[in-house]
């Protein structure tokens, strides 16, 4: 699988808003615990930054999407996509991502940007 495929199919596990608003919540509370844990010098943020990512993100995926996060097939792939997906989302981008991978997009997403 190329990236390129990974990526739709990665969408496709996100197709439920509530996930993907967790995925921000998780991918903006790990990266505050690195810029801590480098900051305050304290190692312990370094452990909690991916423990707080993957567990909003992987909650999202059992109780709203019902499916395998893609992080235990594509472990690279799916952390260089949660920021992917972030970034679109806080351009106003998303939208447009999601529309060619078929899902449809709502609130804030669904708006294009300009």
């Amino acid at each position: 699988m190329t990236y390129p495929e990974f990526w739709r199919v990665y969408l496709a596990a996100h197709a439920d808003p509530r996930t993907r608003g967790l995925h921000y919540l998780g991918t903006g509370l790990a990266t505050a615990a690195l810029v801590v844990a480098g900051l305050a010098g304290d190692w312990r943020w370094l452990l909690a930054a991916p423990v707080v990512g993957y567990a909003f993100a992987w909650f999202g995926h059992f109780v709203f999407e019902h499916n395998r996060p893609a992080t235990f097939g594509h472990p690279a792939w799916s952390l260089l996509s949660d920021f992917r997906m972030l970034g679109l989302f806080v351009t106003g981008r998303l939208g447009e991502e999601l529309r060619r991978a078929g899902i449809a997009p709502c609130g804030a997403e669904a708006r294009k940007p300009g």
